[in-house]
């Protein structure tokens, strides 16, 4: 532990570790904006900065720095030899304190800040990711990959000193796993929302419009949310189903014929990746995820801020969000046809939609309030007012 709080004084220096640029500033913009005001020099490394993340990260008192990494794939000489480019560069800069996200961050970037000496070391882990979400089929490529995860998983998070996860479940999986040790781990309530971004508003009746926004995963349920539209449409063709997101690198992405061809059949719209999607669950009546497993969704958590009933599925990271029959509806996972009736409930009975409405965002001020989430993971820091 360190001997005494980090106070504006001490001007700690401090790196965040990530693979992707965009999310510092909307996942992380309140946490680093924080880190500036309680007088830290934050150093924000990613490896795909352009002149708008850039000027972003700025904007929160952070100074970009890009960093070599791939952000998906495993190539084992690449990645060896970016955890010691890395390395050599956190030696050069001399940070005190290490927090790194997303997969590769934590496990490799983790590595490089206890090789470059850095004195505290913290990881976030959002969500246990495709290879540990259980499959029906046996497959042994799957068990190949999770196999390899797992191992470089207890090397990352070895090198950690806290590690915070947003899960019971994925805490368990992790502890069982012997990817992490339980000591080491600090529950969070999400990575949180700034409520006041998010602002309560009536959910649009007619048309009733579902909204899915999700990477364009097939673990998020994607294929199930079409389905069920299908379904739903065949008696109520007036219904709206907008799916949000965009195709991904991951190997369970849909691909993009996939999606048009869906557009084409009238059963989706498909707008893409929106910058800002307030308007868009604005114009919803239920937001829907029906994921195969999760960390702690922020995009329903966005949604419950905004005051839409909820349907999603039993599932670990989804099920902290719905109360059900209070703020929604849970449904199994991979059942296209119990998310299907569920939706068909609530058309039949809109007056659900507000009494829900106020119920998630009851919830989303009780649970997901970003402010008080930083709190307590800078607190873990011992990063002082």
């Amino acid at each position: 532990m360190l001997e005494k709080k980090i106070t504006k004084e001490t001007s700690i220096r401090l790196v965040i570790i990530s693979n992707q640029a965009f999310s510092l500033k909307n996942f992380r913009g309140p946490l680093i904006r924080e880190m500036v005001a309680r007088g830290c020099i934050v150093y924000a490394l990613a490896p795909d900065y352009d002149a708008s993340s850039r000027s972003d990260v700025e904007a929160l008192g952070a100074t970009p720095v890009n960093y070599s990494m791939s952000r998906a794939g495993m190539n084992p000489l690449r990645d060896l030899l970016d955890v010691g480019k890395l390395a050599f560069f956190l030696r050069s800069l001399k940070p005190d304190i290490s927090f790194a996200y997303f997969i590769k961050p934590v496990i490799y970037g983790t590595l490089a800040a206890r090789l470059a000496g850095v004195g505290k070391r913290y990881a976030m882990i959002e969500g246990a990711g495709y290879v540990f979400i259980e499959s029906k089929a046996s497959n042994w490529r799957r068990t190949l990959l999770r196999k390899f995860a797992t191992g470089l998983y207890r090397l990352g998070l070895g090198c950690a000193d806290r590690v915070f996860m947003l899960n019971n479940d994925d805490k368990q999986l992790f502890v069982d796993e012997k990817m992490v040790s339980a000591e080491k781990v600090q529950l969070i309530n999400g990575i949180g929302l700034n409520l006041s971004h998010f602002n309560m508003t009536a959910p649009v009746v007619a048309p009733f419009t579902f909204i899915l926004v999700a990477r364009l995963l097939r673990e998020k349920g994607i294929f199930e949310y079409v389905q069920a539209a299908r379904v739903v449409k065949a008696s109520h063709p007036e219904a709206r189903f907008v799916l949000l997101g965009s195709i991904d690198l991951n190997p369970g992405s849909v691909s993009e014929s996939t999606v048009k061809e869906w557009t084409q059949e009238g059963v989706i719209e498909w707008p893409g990746q929106v910058d800002d999607v307030r308007a868009w669950i604005a114009q919803a009546s239920v937001f829907v995820l029906p994921s195969y497993r999760e960390g702690l969704p922020r995009s329903t958590q966005e949604a419950m801020a905004m005051g839409r009933a909820i349907i999603t599925t039993d599932v670990p990271g989804c099920r902290e969000t719905v109360i059900d029959g209070v703020n929604g509806l849970m449904v199994p996972a991979r059942d296209a046809a119990a998310l299907a009736q569920a939706m068909l409930k609530l058309i039949a009975q809109p007056q659900l939609l507000a009494s829900m409405g106020r119920q998630s965002r009851l919830l989303a001020e009780q649970n997901f309030d970003v402010n008080k989430i930083n709190d307590v993971i800078l607190d873990v820091m011992e990063i002082g007012r």
